[in-house]
């Protein structure tokens, strides 16, 4: 994991800038480059916001996480509750007091983040600027219960749980040494503190709660600033809903305990009390984070998918009654979270409308289908990117991601898509198609389906290297597709220095699986020696040795079977996501609406409450100035949510107008020819293979030998190793990585070989 915010910085070579045309990624300007004033004058002037955004989201981010860590301190818990019985005489009051100083700051970032993407430049960084701390993204831990782990990784997760431990000790001393007998339990010394170890564990699970949604967040950009694959988000989003649910059952079930010796679980268990407290609600919340916890896991998500997929919407019910569980002042630290999430979930609704249909399709004999979708000409996409996908003549409600295949530098209206048929879902997709092509029509019948996204990284990680492996396994060749196109679309003579040695290993079980490079077989059968140097390995696992070639099997489209479907039952071509500055502006709208009505409410149906803070003032002693309004907990929790549901209606009424402007101005007509279709029986043969591919059958590849051979290959020292495929593959590789590249390459000059290593993930 490593920081990347200025990861598209523009590159000057011999004193010439690189223009962006039409907002493409690789073209160059001639006139441009002839002018290097001007063109350099807007750069520049991007420079100093781009400068002042970072400097501001580093200055938010900091303070935020220093009020987490003053937050168990009685230093805040005094001082916090002064500035509130200060703020209930203003107009805000206390309730906007909480919002401006707990949740604010982090959707100022998430603003200033978003702000930031969109005034950087459309141009990919240089191989020469790659970054010094490339080693600390390199695995340390590989094993197959923790996954791999890099050293950054572990920085952060023990930074973590030091502020864990942090908070409970800094809360637990001082309970105890305020511990005064509960009046309605009758409790003994051991009971008391029991209980009281029972409830700071809730604000451990709080703590991670704060965390738990930041990961899933696909359009807020959050992530994408740092650099964090989609696949490695995922993987903290599971990481932390662990650990908030180990630590509210730790917590429910120790209250649940001490309930019971002291024989009052039947009264407390069933208590939905107008003050405090509401005990049935973080019942009711821990028992819906239960089932999603344990529907999530590896043995059900990936022979139920189903089951996880509808069970895991159990999160408006868990959010819902943690808020009458916890009270809105907690509510206030894990907001942000909360409420990004719901903007970024109506935004992906809104721009997955409307539906969109399949051009075309290519069957592979393996049970694979290359799908040709249509998109806007000013689309554009960095390789790995991923789409979501759902066809509701399958599942109104499922979907699912897949690695965009193409290149948006070569495919100017279309994406493709290769989807691997072996679940439910997928086999569906293969037998309506196959059903269709049995049936010898000339057109199949339309298709709908709806897309969301594409997301993909920010900057483009593997630019950084002068040299490539990559390991592909089955349908994990999918991202390396568009990888490789996105390298060789890049015109002779471009001042970007591309990888120019790539090694591809690719690992499959049948012969006929090759059938899948098929849209790259101009690259690997008609390589010019002054361009990309691809070589190509190929395992066969599971067949016995043959006298077959690459040459031969990539050839072979006998087996491969193309359809075109009817476009008449859609007009619209894949428009993306919104630009940046958009979003920005439509989550401070949201953040203003509610604020605005918060206060509003809390004044309406709160009346009393700063009159009573001010006969409080005047008329009681100070020891009870502390004193609560009797105003029900459930009055300020629903105030807070009518506000929330207010806020995010009124950006989602913005967010459909500005889709529907966009529709309507810009969107081409979908045609019923499809984007040009590469076969491998059309390639000219003109020029010699630079170097012989090669194919190995009955065994499994031996990564020591090829990560050993490679360096001496190629002549270099900076080897970028991406691996896509099963995790024992991953792991396996992973291992070699590490003891190949022990230490940290801190700048050093030295021509040893350093393996940097990358995991990616075709699907989600």
């Amino acid at each position: 994991m490593e920081v990347g915010l200025l990861s598209r910085s523009v590159v000057l070579q011999d004193g010439g800038p690189i223009c962006n045309l039409q907002d493409s990624v690789y073209k160059e300007c001639p006139s441009c480059l002839n002018e290097t004033g001007k063109n350099q004058l807007p750069e520049m002037a991007k420079a100093y916001p781009l400068a002042a955004l970072k400097l501001l989201m580093i200055i938010l981010l900091a303070g935020w996480f220093s009020l987490w860590l003053l937050k168990p301190t009685n230093l805040w818990t005094r001082k916090w509750k002064e500035a509130e019985d200060s703020a209930r005489h203003t107009l805000f009051g206390y309730y906007g007091l909480n919002f401006a100083v707990l949740t604010l700051p982090f959707i100022a970032i998430a603003i200033a983040g978003l702000l930031y993407l969109n005034l950087l430049p459309k141009v990919s960084r240089s191989r020469q600027a790659r970054r010094s701390t490339t080693g600390f993204s390199n695995p340390v831990i590989v094993n197959s219960l923790a996954g791999i782990i890099s050293s950054t990784e572990i920085l952060i997760i023990v930074l973590f749980i030091l502020f864990l431990a942090w908070t409970f000790y800094e809360r637990i001393s001082s309970d105890f040494k305020k511990l005064t007998p509960a009046k309605s339990l009758n409790l003994n010394s051991w009971q008391l503190k029991y209980l009281k170890v029972a409830t700071r564990f809730g604000l451990l699970a709080e703590a991670c709660l704060a965390l738990l949604l930041l990961p899933i967040l696909r359009g807020m950009a959050l992530f994408q600033l740092l650099g964090i694959q989609l696949e490695a988000s995922v993987r903290y989003h599971i990481w932390l809903g662990t650990s908030t649910i180990l630590f509210a059952t730790i917590h429910g079930a120790s209250t649940l305990f001490i309930w019971g010796v002291s024989h009052h679980i039947q009264d407390e268990i069933w208590r939905w009390q107008k003050t405090g407290r509401i005990y049935l609600a973080g019942e009711i919340a821990l028992v819906a984070g239960l089932i999603m916890w344990i529907t999530s896991l590896p043995q059900i998500r990936r022979k139920r998918f189903e089951m996880f997929y509808y069970t895991h919407h159990l999160y408006v019910v868990f959010l819902l009654f943690f808020l009458f569980h916890a009270g809105d002042r907690h509510v206030y630290w894990v907001f942000p979270g909360i409420f990004l999430f719901a903007l970024d979930k109506l935004l992906r609704i809104i721009q997955s409308r409307p539906e969109t249909c399949i051009l075309s399709a290519r069957v592979f004999p393996s049970k694979s289908i290359e799908l040709i979708l249509p998109k806007d000409p000013s689309l554009k996409y960095t390789p790995t990117s991923v789409v979501y996908m759902k066809i509701p003549n399958i599942s109104k409600f499922q979907w699912h991601s897949f690695s965009i295949t193409s290149s948006s530098n070569v495919d100017d209206k279309s994406i493709s898509l290769i989807v691997k048929c072996e679940g439910d879902w997928t086999s569906s997709l293969y037998n309506m198609i196959q059903a269709e092509l049995d049936s010898d029509a000339g057109y199949m019948s339309c298709i709908p389906i709806t897309i969301e996204g594409p997301y993909g990284p920010a900057s483009l990680d593997f630019l950084r290297y002068e040299n490539l492996i990559l390991i592909a396994g089955g349908i994990g060749i999918t991202p390396f597709l568009s990888i490789l196109k996105e390298i060789a679309s890049v015109p002779s003579g471009s001042r970007y220095r591309f990888p120019t040695q790539v090694h591809l290993v690719y690992v499959v079980k049948k012969s006929l699986d090759i059938c899948l490079l098929t849209s790259i077989s101009h690259l690997l059968l008609n390589q010019s020696p002054t361009q990309l140097n691809l070589k190509l390995t190929v395992y066969v696992t599971q067949e016995e040795r043959s006298n077959a070639t690459v040459r031969e099997l990539l050839n072979d489209m006998s087996l491969v079977r193309t359809v075109n479907f009817s476009t008449k039952c859609s007009n619209y071509t894949l428009q993306g996501l919104e630009k940046p500055s958009w979003k920005a502006a439509i989550v401070a709208l949201s953040s203003i609406v509610f604020l605005v009505f918060l206060v509003c409410f809390n004044h309406i149906f709160v009346p009393a409450e700063k009159k009573s803070a001010a006969s409080l003032k005047m008329a009681v002693p100070a020891e009870k100035k502390g004193t609560k309004d009797k105003v029900p907990s459930s009055v300020a929790d629903i105030i807070l949510l009518a506000s929330f549901i207010i806020g995010i209606t009124c950006s989602t009424f913005a967010a459909i107008i500005l889709r529907w402007k966009r529709l309507k101005n810009g969107s081409p007509p979908v045609t019923s020819k499809p984007g040009k279709i590469m076969e491998p029986n059309s390639v000219e043969m003109g020029n010699p293979i630079h170097q012989e591919h090669e194919i190995h059958f009955g065994g499994r590849p031996d990564f020591q030998d090829i990560l050993s051979k490679f360096p001496y290959e190629i002549n270099g020292s900076d080897i970028g190793v991406l691996v896509c495929g099963p995790e024992t593959m991953k792991e396996s590789v992973a291992s070699l990585c590490q003891l190949k590249s022990q230490g940290f390459r801190m700048g050093a000059k030295g021509r040893r070989p350093y393996f940097n290593f990358h995991s990616l993930n075709f699907t989600l």
